[in-house]
């Protein structure tokens, strides 16, 4: 069967899955995928620390259930075209960040690093999770990564704050 008749943007587990369309990019699926987090980081930029990590914890739980279930849907457990997992480990990275091309463009750069070497405990969250909780746990996980790697380059100086 063509896998591609399995995407659906239509139904709201795969619009939000494939990250709005972006997973289906024919090159690089991941990394616009995590482009996709942007709308989100910038919404709530200045929302109160503790709102934007329930924002946080809420699009990983959303995207346990969209993921889980698109991944149903192509019948492969990680397909690249899923991305929401993506768009988390960015959003995730961004928390308490002061947004600036500089801090975008480090954050980014580090969460594709943690995402694609998946060094250590992510590595083991990849192979051992499954289904949408495992999509999801080693982004989540790579997010946390960046986001630690992020502040402490902000806090020692390295980046505007």
């Amino acid at each position: 069967m063509n896998k591609n008749r399995l995407f659906n943007l239509k139904r709201p587990h795969q619009f939000f899955g494939l990250g709005f369309g972006t997973g289906l990019a024919p090159k690089a699926p991941g990394t616009f995928g995590t482009l996709a987090a942007l709308p989100f980081i910038f919404i709530t930029m200045h929302f109160p620390l503790w709102l934007q990590i329930v924002f946080a914890l809420v699009i990983s739980i959303f995207g346990i259930w969209a993921c889980g279930k698109t991944a149903d849907d192509l019948q492969v457990h990680d397909h690249p075209a899923i991305v929401w997992d993506e768009v988390a480990g960015y959003y995730i990275t961004m928390i308490g960040a002061a947004l600036n091309w500089q801090t975008l463009l480090v954050g980014f750069l580090l969460f594709r690093f943690f995402d694609i070497a998946k060094p250590g405990p992510i590595r083991i969250l990849d192979k051992r999770a499954h289904g949408g909780f495992g999509i999801m746990a080693d982004d989540v996980l790579a997010g946390i990564f960046s986001l630690i790697c992020l502040q402490a380059l902000i806090k020692v100086g390295l980046l505007p704050f």
